[in-house]
């Protein structure tokens, strides 16, 4: 080297004054720069594993727990086989499987039972009580009825006796009532000592407006001339009745009548689900009129009974019983 340098320039070689000398420097230095080198990536190392980022779904726990009351928490899908812990609040969106429980029915229907304060209930319920009218309402004015004085003599008079009679007679006719009108299925055979039904007609015969058409039922030789059985009418809700026609060509059969308002007939013709609004009557006429004792009750079910044939009924000759048309009329 020249004076003045500091490095060689062939071979790289520091002067000896400027680092202490001595060859084993250059080790050192590479010792110094390895160590430098491991710390450092021992540090960063370090510091990875420290900033590592979560799971996401610690992060999405963390946030559910830290959210403020009000806010809905984030939901979740329900797992198949998951069960709800009874009482704790449902999360919203997640699905619930409800066991709705099923009725219990009844193997049969409960016979009807009929009480007074029931029946009574039922009625005003559908019935409500009628308002008393004054007779000047219902009774005619004497003005209308009586035929007006004329000087014209005797003749004048007479026609307006003529006229007020015919006016009478018009207005008598217009006010009698109608029968009831029912189904073609409203008629049905009443048989609660389950006699054969060979023994019965068609029952619909008794309600078709043909008196030349009857339900016919046949006696028991065993029994004549007692009768048990009966025709029964479904008006399918409450009516009130006044009366009710029986036309027959059996004269002499005893008959009664009775009326229930439940939502079948009683099984049994002894069950005080029924209500006898007839008692023991014997048709002596082919046409007769029943008044029905209802006490302004309304009835579904009306059942014309049988109770005994005409006398000429005999074990020898039982014969049989026909009613030609049954008819309920409404109250006047």
């Amino acid at each position: 080297m020249q004076e003045g340098q500091d490095w060689c320039l062939q071979c790289g070689t520091a002067k000896p004054r400027l680092f202490g000398g001595g060859p084993g420097w250059r080790t050192g230095i590479a010792i110094l720069g390895s160590t430098a080198v491991l710390v450092c990536g021992a540090a960063v190392a370090a510091y990875a594993a420290l900033n590592k980022t979560k799971p996401k779904s610690s992060a999405v726990a963390l946030v559910i727990k830290t959210l403020p009351a009000g806010v809905p928490a984030t939901t979740t899908p329900s797992t198949p086989g998951a069960t709800s812990t009874p009482g704790a609040t449902p999360i919203p969106g997640t699905p619930t499987t409800v066991k709705a429980t099923p009725p219990k029915i009844p193997l049969q229907t409960p016979t009807p039972k009929s009480t007074s304060g029931a029946d009574s209930e039922a009625n005003n319920a559908l019935f409500p009580p009628e308002t008393k009218t004054t007779k000047s309402t219902s009774e005619p004015t004497k003005t209308t009825s009586e035929p007006t004085k004329s000087t014209s003599g005797s003749k004048s008079t007479n026609e307006s006796k003529e006229t007020s009679s015919s006016e009478t007679n018009t207005g008598a006719e217009s006010e009698a009532p109608s029968p009831i009108l029912l189904d073609t299925n409203a008629a049905s055979v009443y048989n609660p000592y389950n006699y054969p039904p060979s023994l019965f007609g068609d029952p619909g015969l008794a309600i078709d407006n043909e008196e030349s058409t009857a339900w016919t039922a046949q006696v028991q030789a065993e029994n004549a001339p007692k009768m048990a059985e009966g025709l029964l009418l479904d008006l399918k809700s409450l009516k009130k009745l006044g009366s009710a026609v029986v036309k027959t060509t059996t004269t002499g059969i005893t008959v009664e009548v009775y009326g229930t308002n439940g939502s079948t007939p009683p099984a049994s013709i002894s069950d005080p689900a029924w209500a006898r609004i007839v008692g023991l009557k014997v048709l002596k006429k082919k046409s007769t009129t029943l008044k029905l004792k209802t006490k302004g009750k309304g009835y579904r079910y009306i059942l014309l009974w049988l109770a005994k044939a005409p006398a000429t009924s005999t074990a020898a000759n039982p014969g049989s019983v026909s009613i030609n048309e049954f008819e309920l009329f409404p109250p006047k």
